[in-house]
């Protein structure tokens, strides 16, 4: 390891999730207006990996309003919050550039429909790099199967 590969260790992110080209991420990115900053969602199709380390890049196509939108997005940069992982592609190519000459059902790509991991919990990046353990919170907001079939039978 080289000395700037030991100084750029410090910056990577360590919550990435697993991204590969055909995936559809939802990236959630700071934009800063005036004096206010927001978080801006951009949705849409990986197209290629690229680059390593620090480096790392990825861009991202959308149909947006009838025309296509790409964007380049550097993994590690403070810009980028979050990214949810909404389907997983299965395609055979590392580069996708064939899906700019197509339209509507053509351009989609077959994979898993109702995957969706969200990186961090709903955290950013930083927010999920500081809490090292995991939540011990019970998840009340669904009820159980036994709850339910106890519910129906009641009935």
């Amino acid at each position: 390891m080289t000395l700037i590969d030991k100084i750029e260790s410090a910056y990577l992110k360590k919550s990435l999730p697993e991204i590969r080209p055909g995936d559809t991420i939802r990236i959630f990115v700071k934009v800063t207006e005036g004096n206010r900053e927001r978080l801006q969602a951009f949705e849409g199709i990986v197209l290629r990996k690229s680059g390593g380390g620090n480096r790392e890049t990825i861009t991202v196509r959308k149909i947006s309003f009838g025309c296509g939108v790409e964007r380049i997005f550097p993994l590690h940069s403070p810009v980028v919050d979050r990214i949810e992982l909404i389907t997983r592609g299965k395609v055979n190519r590392a580069r996708l550039y064939y899906l700019r000459d197509l339209s509507g059902r053509a351009a989609r790509v077959s994979g898993e429909e109702t995957y969706r991991e969200e990186i961090g919990n709903g955290k950013s990046f930083a927010e999920a790099e500081e809490a090292d353990e995991p939540d011990n919170q019970p998840d009340n907001t669904s009820p159980t199967r036994e709850a339910a079939e106890h519910a129906a039978s009641s009935r």
